[in-house]
């Protein structure tokens, strides 16, 4: 009993170390929760040093992190200290898991916060940017129209399928029709031109009655598809008038 009791212990600061590093590695090899931290910390590592961070941001940052790991791995030792000394329910039991797990949603919490001041700011400021070359550039502008069109045809499908119960079964909206409308729209607010917005209606049309003659759309289907691409495409260029004051493309 005594020899077991004297294992328990350190016998030196070699012997400390080393059992603190298998602890670390049980941690890691063994609890979930720990492994994906982990990996969101690397994430997270990786990312500030596209944010130019100060010394002191990345030692907050580098604390927040650390944090969270230690209190999941302090949960876990509450957690298996309790569950060495009973396998039964018991309210005390229960406290001492809660009270571990709430430090680990403290941190979790912590971070939150700690990253909203380090990153938002200029997570908001490479954002806007990234908005302000799109909706400068006519043709990223289009093709994002375009591709929002394409997303919203897709889950309108997608719920079609699933018998939604405010889209009727097998309700097909014209993928071809919306890309064609849309881009119609698109001719028409950024050209402002008459005879190519004519041109490009006359192409939108012939695309719309193709789809109803060869039986792949109804009327209504071909409808609404015209229907959602030119509001995909209103839309879109209008938030970025109304937020970026662009007058014109």
């Amino acid at each position: 009993m005594k020899e077991k009791e004297h294992k328990m212990k350190n016998g030196n600061f070699l012997d400390a170390c080393q059992n603190a590093l298998d602890g670390i590695i049980y941690a890691i090899t063994t609890q979930s929760n720990i492994k994906k931290q982990l990996i969101i910390a690397v994430a997270v590592m990786l990312i500030s040093l596209f944010f130019d961070l100060s010394k002191a941001e990345f030692l907050c940052l580098m604390f927040t992190v650390v944090l969270i790991i230690v209190a999941e791995m302090i949960n876990t030792a509450i957690e298996t200290v309790v569950d060495l000394y009973t396998d039964l329910y018991h309210p005390k039991a229960k406290i001492a898991k809660d009270v571990g797990a709430g430090a680990v949603v403290i941190t979790a919490i912590n971070a939150i916060i700690v990253a909203y001041f380090l990153f938002f700011e200029k997570i908001s400021t490479i954002g806007l940017k990234i908005v302000e070359e799109v909706a400068n550039s006519p043709v990223h502008l289009a093709f994002v129209s375009v591709l929002l069109t394409v997303i919203v045809i897709v889950t309108l499908k997608a719920a079609a399928t699933r018998n939604h119960k405010f889209i009727k079964k097998d309700f097909m909206p014209s993928g071809q029709t919306a890309v064609a409308f849309a881009a119609l729209t698109i001719v028409w607010l950024t050209t402002k031109n008459v005879v190519i917005f004519t041109l490009a209606l006359v192409l939108a049309l012939l695309v719309s009655i193709n789809r109803y003659q060869v039986g792949k759309r109804t009327k209504t289907e071909i409808i609404t598809g015209a229907c959602v691409g030119i509001l995909v495409v209103v839309l879109l260029y209008g938030l970025v008038i109304l937020y970026l004051g662009i007058t014109s493309f």
